[in-house]
């Protein structure tokens, strides 16, 4: 937080399993290709965030704000994204498999290039596939 305060955004590649980052205001920051499975990220501010392939299998991520985050080919599988803020964030080929996405905001989030099989949905949530 110390480096992310003095202006450094690129954190890429890292491995932070586990981390807490819980409430954390970091938006704009480069967090693709870093490791952050199991990551306390429940409240935090990622918006414009570059999440591209990062892992984030099994994070807490309720709460977060995603907005327009990149978050392409992000494994997001068993993630837990309860009111998350998903507006107009990316999510091609995203692996959501066994994630939680209940109320998260949009409600109408498109799933199409996301792998979303055992996806928790929100309610109402229509596919087409």
């Amino acid at each position: 937080m110390r480096r992310y305060a003095a202006g450094e955004r690129n954190f890429s590649g890292l491995d932070l399993t586990g981390v807490r980052l819980s409430h954390a205001e970091i938006a704009h920051i480069d967090l693709s290709k870093t490791n952050l499975s199991k990551a306390l990220l429940n409240g935090a501010n990622l918006h414009q965030a570059n999440l591209s392939e990062a892992n984030l299998h099994g994070a807490d991520l309720c709460h977060t704000n995603l907005s327009e985050a990149n978050l392409t080919k992000a494994d997001l599988g068993g993630a837990i994204l309860v009111r998350a803020n998903l507006t107009k964030a990316k999510l091609q080929g995203t692996n959501l498999q066994w994630a939680s996405l209940t109320q998260v905001t949009p409600s109408n989030i498109d799933l199409s290039s996301a792998i979303a099989s055992r996806t928790i949905l929100p309610a109402g949530y229509a596919s087409d596939g």
